[in-house]
């Protein structure tokens, strides 16, 4: 299958077990495992509402999945918008092609056009710099829970508004199910 017949779609409720094997296929029999029940619980979690579940389809089956869930900044009087991008996924066999990429991008774009302003990752710098990513303790606006000084710069954010990171700092806080030191380790 070629990346021309790659669609980027909103993910519907019936996609929910094909995106949990695409979970479990990306990051390994023990990892996966651990991500796919924490993205289940993640669809559940009113308090990571609102949500962005996009997937990459193929003509036969999904191959990718990225989820943005809400957060918010404490002490932050203004209310920023704010997401954390948790998790990214693409099966093995299709890794290295761009995947990532177009759903990155997509979901960016989505969040830009609802007027969201800051988009938050833990995750590989040299990979998310490329959105425009940056790190994001360095700007005073701290994870949830502590990230290892050789780790900071693997917590990063994007600006989607310009002049908002100006404006705030203060810990970012995520959903319930996202909201556990194990989920925080880089």
């Amino acid at each position: 299958m070629t990346q021309d017949r790659l669609q980027i779609r909103a993910a519907a409720e019936q996609d929910r077990d094909s995106i949990l094997a695409v979970h479990r296929n990306a990051f390994g029999q023990a990892e996966g495992s651990v991500i796919a029940k924490l993205v289940d619980e993640m669809l559940d979690d009113a308090s990571g509402d609102p949500t962005l579940s996009l997937v990459a389809e193929t003509d036969v089956q999904l191959v990718g999945h990225l989820l943005m869930t809400s957060a918010r900044i404490e002490p932050d009087p203004g209310q920023v918008s704010a997401r954390i991008l948790a998790p990214l996924a693409v099966v093995h066999n299709r890794q290295r092609q761009g995947i990532g990429r177009r759903l990155i991008q997509a979901a960016l774009h989505q969040l830009t056009q609802q007027g969201v302003a800051l988009v938050f990752v833990l995750g590989y710098p040299d990979y998310y710099r490329q959105f425009g990513f940056r790190p994001a303790g360095a700007l005073g606006l701290q994870a949830s829970y502590p990230i290892p000084p050789q780790n900071a710069d693997a917590w990063m954010v994007k600006e989607l508004t310009p002049g908002t990171i100006n404006h705030c700092q203060g810990t970012v806080r995520c959903s319930n199910a996202l909201d556990h030191p194990k989920y925080w380790i880089e």
